[in-house]
């Protein structure tokens, strides 16, 4: 695995009001590998990857991707430095086709210049997005639309993708073929953050872990080495 980070996160505060979603959260993220973030609903993850995407603001804390503070940086603009999200709800502009949905993601002026031919590595990659692609996306399923989603966030060419909750609502088989599509856009050389509530797809899936609760990190460490045990008494707080 690689020790060079693409990610830190320093000290990461988010608030909604006088609500804290986020606290002094810190982790690392290495090159081109799968890291999973493990947290139960409401334990700051998705505030954490918004806020990382530039969705959200800190109140307190740095950002850092490849090097460069990003914590200031509006969304395009950190997308256009290859780090991107793919929110959960499998979000797609549902009276536009698949294929203009998809190409929405090449907006920045670097992957317009190649957006014909990443278009046709993303088909590669979701064939049936290519069958599909003159159809309306409402008329989609949910996992079709998340698979959409994902192609949209390769449309970028990012070096780094987060991954937020994709797996919710879809059934299992669904599921299976995302986790696969995922494992292969990351030999591919993307590095990817994967936030699950899913403990055991997460840690089997990812090379190295976090636990997030009450906003916080309260574990890290390699998926490998981690315990059940201690798996869950940092996810549920015990």
């Amino acid at each position: 695995m690689s020790t060079e980070s693409i990610l830190k996160v320093e000290n990461l505060r988010v608030c909604y009001g006088d609500f804290i979603a986020v606290q002094d959260a810190t982790l690392d993220v290495p090159k081109d590998i799968i890291v999973s973030i493990i947290g139960s609903n409401g334990a700051g993850k998705s505030t954490l990857m918004d806020c990382i995407a530039g969705v959200h603001k800190p109140k307190s804390g740095k950002v850092y991707f490849n090097g460069e503070d990003i914590t200031a940086l509006e969304a395009y603009k950190i997308v256009a430095r290859g780090l991107t999200l793919v929110p959960q709800g499998s979000r797609c502009f549902v009276r536009m086709t698949v294929e203009e949905n998809i190409i929405m993601g090449s907006y920045t002026k670097k992957a317009r210049a190649g957006a014909k031919d990443t278009l046709e590595r993303v088909y590669e990659l979701f064939p049936m997005l290519k069958e599909k692609r003159n159809q309306i996306s409402g008329a989609l399923s949910g996992g079709q639309r998340q698979m959409v989603a994902i192609a949209r966030a390769l449309m970028s060419n990012p070096a780094m993708i987060l991954f937020d909750e994709i797996s919710l609502g879809l059934a299992p088989t669904v599921i299976k073929d995302i986790y696969a599509k995922i494992k292969q856009i990351s030999r591919e050389g993307v590095s990817v953050v994967l936030v699950e509530q899913d403990v055991k797809r997460s840690v089997k899936t990812s090379e190295f872990s976090h636990v997030m609760l009450k906003g916080s990190v309260v574990l890290s460490g390699y998926s490998k080495a981690l315990s059940e045990e201690d798996i869950k008494k940092a996810y549920f707080g015990i």
